[in-house]
C-alpha cells in the first residue's frame, strides 16, 4: 500500500516574532520600532497576513493527505520525502532558500500579500494547486563541486570569496584553458532565476555585454568582482558563461567561503591549494506555474 501524498508547508519567522525574541515583549519591540520611524500596526498586520495564508494553506490540504511543516531556520534537519509536494508561504527568497534541499518535489510559492516573481499564487488556490502538480516551470541552479566532495547548490547565485571580504587570492579556469591568477573581492555564479538580483546588479553596474541566462535556461553566467591587476594577478578573465565547460578556481588565500542564495551561515570552507568547480546543476527547481 502505497503512502498518501505529504504536503510540507514553509515558511519563516516573521518581523514580529523575531523582534518579540530579541526585545522580550511587545512593548519593548513596539519602543524599538518607533526609535526607527516604524509603526508596530504595520509589522502586526504583516504577521497576521503570514498566520491566515499558513492556516488556509493548511486548511486546504486533503484530510486524507499527511502534512509537515517547517520554518526557515530548521530546513537543513528536515528531510523531505519524493512523494512531498511542497507549499511555500512568504517571499520570493524563501523558494531559493528551500531548493537546495529539493530533489525534483513540485514547489508552490505561495503569496500572503502582493505576489512576487516566484510566489506568485492566491491562497485561494492551494487546495487545487496541491492535486494538480503537473504543469511546472523548470527552474536551473547553480552548483559548486570541492575537489573533497563538498557541494552547494543555489537558486539564485553561489559567492566564493573571503568570509571577511578581504582580498580572494585564486587561480581562475575556463573549460580547461590556461587559468589566471586574480585578486579580487570574490567571484559571483548566477543563474537565470538570479539575474534579477545580485549578478544582475553586477551586470548593469559594469554595463556588461554578455546575455543574461533565462530562468530556466541551462546556462550560468559569472562575474569577478573587482579584480584588480598587479605584476603577479591579471584581470583579463572577469565574466563569462557557463554551459558545458565549467569554471574551476584553485585557493590561493589560506581560507575562502562559498555560499548560496545569501545563506552566510551555510557554507563551504576552501582552504590553499583547494579547487572548486561550478556548472548548471544536474537537478532542477520544478515551480509549479
Amino acid at each position: 500500500m502505497s503512502l498518501a501524498p505529504r504536503v510540507v508547508l514553509v515558511h519563516r519567522r516573521t518581523e514580529l516574532s523575531e523582534l518579540i525574541a530579541r526585545h522580550g515583549t511587545r512593548g519593548q519591540a513596539e519602543f524599538f520600532l518607533r526609535t526607527r520611524g516604524r509603526d508596530l500596526a504595520e509589522v502586526t498586520a504583516a504577521d497576521a497576513a503570514v498566520r491566515a495564508a499558513l492556516a488556509a494553506a493548511g486548511a486546504a490540504i486533503p484530510l486524507d493527505w499527511r502534512r509537515g511543516e517547517v520554518e526557515r531556520a530548521d530546513l537543513d534537519r528536515f528531510l523531505f520525502t519524493p512523494e512531498d509536494v511542497v507549499v511555500v508561504v512568504g517571499q520570493d527568497g524563501l523558494i531559493a532558500n528551500v531548493a537546495k534541499y529539493l530533489d525534483g518535489q513540485p514547489v508552490i510559492g505561495v503569496a500572503p500579500g502582493a505576489p512576487g516573481v516566484l510566489v506568485k499564487h492566491p491562497v485561494e488556490a492551494v487546495a487545487d494547486l496541491v492535486r494538480s502538480t503537473a504543469d511546472v516551470e523548470h527552474r536551473t541552479m547553480a552548483e559548486l563541486t570541492a575537489d573533497d566532495g563538498q557541494r552547494l547548490l543555489a537558486l539564485n547565485e553561489i559567492y566564493l570569496g573571503h568570509a571577511g571580504h578581504q582580498t580572494a587570492r585564486y587561480r581562475l579556469g575556463v573549460g580547461g584553458g590556461r587559468a589566471e591568477r586574480q585578486a579580487s573581492s570574490g567571484i559571483l555564479v548566477g543563474t537565470g532565476t538570479g539575474a534579477t538580483g545580485w549578478c544582475g546588479s553586477v551586470w548593469r553596474e559594469r554595463r556588461s555585454g554578455l546575455p543574461l541566462p533565462a530562468p530556466g535556461e541551462a546556462r550560468l553566467v559569472w562575474f569577478v568582482r573587482e579584480a584588480w591587476p598587479s605584476p603577479t594577478t591579471g584581470t583579463t578573465r572577469t565574466e563569462g558563461e557557463l554551459t558545458r565547460a565549467p569554471l574551476t578556481v584553485e585557493v590561493e588565500s589560506d581560507r575562502l567561503v562559498a555560499f548560496g542564495d545569501g545563506l552566510e551561515a551555510d557554507t563551504v570552507t576552501l582552504t590553499r591549494g583547494q579547487t572548486a568547480t561550478f556548472a548548471p546543476a544536474a537537478k532542477t527547481v520544478r515551480l509549479v506555474r
